[in-house]
C-alpha cells in the first residue's frame, strides 16, 4: 500500500504534464498553420475565414508578426464589401481597425476620412429634406449622432430642428391671437428648408392680416377730416422688424418705428395704426 501511495502522485503529475504539453504542442502546431491558412484565405477571397484566422493569430501572438499584410488585406477587402452593402457601422469599424494596425497605410486613412465625409453629406441631405432620424442614423456609425458634451454634429442638428419647430409653434399661437408683427418675426426666424415649407400657409395668413390692418388704417383715414396720410407700409414693416430683431417687444417696436418715421400711433379698438 505504501508503494502505491507513492506512485499515485507521480502518475497524476505525469498525466497533468502530459496534457499540458499536448495542449501547448497542439496550440503551437495550429499557430504554425495559421499564417499559411491566412494567406490562402486572403488569396482566394474567403474574407470571413481570413478575418477569423487573423483574430486567432493575433490572440496567440507567437507568430503574429509573420502575416500583418494578409491581416490588413483581409480587413481592407471586407470593409469595402461591407461598405458596398451599406453596412456602414461594420465597414467603418473594420476600416478603423485597419488604420490603427501595423498594416494600415496613408491610403487606408484617406479612405476612412472619405467614408466619413460621404456619410456626413448624406446625413445633411436627409436633414434638409426633413428626415432628422434618418440623418442621425447615418451619423451613428462614426459616433456623430450624439456625445455627452453635446458637441456632435447630430446634437447641433437636433438643436436647430427643435428651434425651428418651436418658432413654428409660436407663430401659430401668434397668428391665432392676430398679433401679426410678432408672428412675422417668428416666421422670419425659421431657417430650415423643410420647416419653411411647412410655414407657407401661416405666412399667407400673416400677409393677409397685415393687408387687413393696412386696409383698416386706410378706411379709418378716409373717415377722418384733415388727417395726413399714413406712414408707408413697406418702411414701417422694415423698421418694426429691425427693432424686433434687436430684442424689443413687438408693440414697443411698432411705436418706436412709427415715431421714427414721423407718425403717431392711433388706437382703434383692438387694432393700432401709424399715422402722420
Amino acid at each position: 500500500m505504501a508503494i502505491r501511495r507513492h506512485r499515485l502522485p507521480r502518475f497524476w503529475l505525469a498525466l497533468t504534464l502530459g496534457l499540458v504539453s499536448g495542449a501547448v504542442l497542439a496550440a503551437h502546431w495550429w499557430e504554425t498553420q495559421l499564417p499559411d491558412r491566412l494567406e490562402r484565405a486572403a488569396r482566394t477571397g474567403k474574407l470571413d475565414d481570413c478575418l477569423r484566422y487573423s483574430e486567432q493569430l493575433a490572440a496567440l501572438r507567437w507568430l503574429g508578426d509573420r502575416a500583418p499584410q494578409e491581416q490588413g488585406q483581409c480587413r481592407r477587402l471586407k470593409a469595402e464589401s461591407l461598405w458596398k452593402a451599406e453596412r456602414w457601422r461594420e465597414a467603418m469599424r473594420l476600416q478603423l481597425q485597419l488604420v490603427n494596425s501595423d498594416a494600415g497605410s496613408p491610403e487606408d486613412q484617406r479612405q476612412l476620412l472619405a467614408w466619413q465625409k460621404h456619410l456626413q453629406r448624406r446625413a445633411l441631405d436627409r436633414y434638409r429634406q426633413g428626415d432628422l432620424s434618418g440623418a442621425l442614423a447615418l451619423l451613428a456609425p462614426m459616433n456623430e449622432d450624439h456625445r455627452p458634451d453635446g458637441s456632435a454634429l447630430g446634437d447641433n442638428l437636433k438643436e436647430e430642428w427643435a428651434r425651428n419647430r418651436l418658432q413654428l409653434e409660436r407663430s401659430r399661437k401668434l397668428v391665432g391671437a392676430k398679433r401679426w408683427w410678432e408672428a412675422l418675426d417668428a416666421l422670419n426666424r425659421i431657417d430650415h428648408p423643410w420647416w419653411k415649407q411647412r410655414s407657407l400657409e401661416l405666412r399667407q395668413q400673416v400677409s393677409k392680416g397685415l393687408l387687413s390692418l393696412k386696409a383698416k388704417e386706410d378706411d379709418h383715414h378716409s373717415h377722418e377730416s384733415g388727417l395726413p396720410t399714413t406712414v408707408p407700409m413697406e418702411q414701417l414693416d422694415s423698421a418694426v422688424r429691425r427693432h424686433i430683431a434687436q430684442g424689443m417687444d413687438d408693440f414697443k417696436a411698432f411705436k418706436l418705428a412709427c415715431r421714427e418715421l414721423g407718425g403717431k400711433v392711433v388706437e382703434s379698438g383692438p387694432e393700432s395704426a401709424c399715422q402722420r
